[in-house]
């Protein structure tokens, strides 16, 4: 049964020791399996302890507590470094029902990582692993999809996430943006044209939704399709089928759809401003993606992505300075955090990008005239909460978090002591010793 599954695959028995395992598994990890002894954490984690112990849910442990399969999305160390994995585990049983053991089956996730990575979405933190379980899930099928989220957090990412995931990816991807639509563009710009429609149209062009076939089509900011040409669009949907102005005959178009908005559709529709029946045909799948404020653990690295886009990887913002933008609400999210990288990157002439390099809603955290004393935050304190997060989602070395910070390995041992923290990775080695 394994030798014939084509991804990388392993059996394993309830103490986590791999039963069986394919040759694609061997070729993803460095470490060789040793059939009856080696443990599945050891090969993919590098760990002597089981993945929840280092905090990853297990989906063996899901598994055993539901009788059911399951999938998660674990960061892995591969033989080309650490990758994320879209995780398959199924319970095994026997006639009688008992459980003889759990297959795990592994897709690689080639549109995200957990470190810095050129056309990559980037994170660590449990919102952002979420959101990629909910980008695997759907975009095997063909389901609608709608992406829900504030201004800033990416939407135009997860949808080419989802189209490269998919079986259309290779295939068209057509972005179509609702803002400003009227329903002379709306035709012209999706439907296409022939030559002699109107006054300017000097030859046939083709619209968007024909360019789009065998793809996937992006509505961007869905919920500002005005009323009138919501009626319209819903017939598309629903018949994939449409006229080019001035055409006498249908056309055709296969296409995936998926759309986003950061507004509330369903308070829309209960408004009578979006259509109920348009809102279920776009909704066939929502993923939700988390404001950047529920994923300050992740701001350092995407301060790091930024920093190498705009060709200062060179610099670096000192702990006060990244502790200060970890604490920032980010109301304009991953937009926000990018334009205030390239804004500090300006301000300053050296490597070390201090506090006052920031623009000044983000460095001064100052109460208003009236505020108590329990309304300011001291420097220190930013300091050691940034650390903190710093030790709890770090995967390297005290030398290697101390390069990215800019900092001697020196200066920053000396800030953990102070503050009394270690690196999760050193907790863990002391654990197992």
């Amino acid at each position: 049964m394994i030798a014939a599954i084509d991804k990388p695959a392993i059996f394993i028995g309830p103490d986590y020791r791999i039963l069986a395992v394919n040759q694609a598994y061997q070729d993803t990890y460095s470490l060789s399996v040793q059939a009856g002894s080696s443990r599945c954490h050891q090969i993919s984690h590098g760990s002597e302890q089981p993945c929840d112990k280092h905090g990853e849910d297990c989906p063996m442990q899901v598994c055993q507590q539901t009788g059911r399969s399951t999938r998660v999305v674990h960061v892995h160390e591969t033989g080309k470094g650490r990758q994320y994995c879209n995780i398959l585990m199924r319970p095994v049983k026997d006639e009688a029902g008992m459980t003889l053991g759990f297959l795990e089956v592994l897709d690689k996730v080639e549109f995200a990582s957990s470190e810095v990575k050129d056309n990559k979405m980037i994170g660590n933190s449990q919102s952002f692993r979420q959101m990629l379980n909910s980008i695997n899930r759907c975009a095997v099928s063909d389901i609608s999809v709608l992406l829900q989220g504030e201004t800033g957090t990416g939407k135009e990412l997860v949808a080419r996430a989802i189209h490269d995931a998919s079986h259309r990816a290779g295939r068209p991807f057509v972005i179509i943006e609702c803002t400003g639509l009227n329903e002379s563009l709306f035709e012209s710009e999706l439907f296409g044209y022939e030559k002699g429609a109107f006054t300017g149209a000097t030859s046939s062009k083709k619209g968007l939704i024909e360019v789009a076939h065998g793809g996937t089509v992006f509505f961007d900011e869905i919920g500002d399709v005005p009323l009138n040409l919501q009626v319209k669009l819903l017939r598309l949907l629903e018949t994939r089928s449409f006229r080019a102005v001035g055409g006498l005959h249908p056309k055709q178009s296969d296409f995936r759809l998926v759309c986003a908005t950061h507004k509330d559709l369903l308070e829309m529709v209960e408004a009578g401003q979006f259509r109920q029946d348009l809102f279920y045909r776009i909704a066939g799948f929502t993923v939700r993606l988390p404001p950047l404020r529920e994923r300050a653990e992740d701001i350092p690295l995407l301060v790091q992505q930024f920093l190498e886009s705009v060709g200062q990887r060179h610099k670096q913002f000192t702990p006060a300075a990244m502790g200060a933008i970890c604490q920032h609400n980010f109301p304009g999210n991953i937009r926000e955090l990018k334009s205030l990288v390239e804004q500090a990157c300006l301000m300053t002439e050296e490597d070390g990008i201090h506090l006052e390099d920031l623009p000044t809603h983000v460095s001064r955290r100052l109460p208003s005239p009236s505020a108590t004393d329990n309304d300011w935050t001291t420097l220190e304190k930013v300091e050691g909460e940034y650390l903190s997060r710093a030790c709890q989602t770090f995967p390297g070395t005290l030398d290697e978090l101390a390069q990215r910070m800019g900092v001697s390995p020196r200066t920053l041992y000396r800030k953990l002591q102070k503050h009394g923290l270690k690196l999760a990775r050193e907790k863990n080695r002391i654990g197992v010793q």
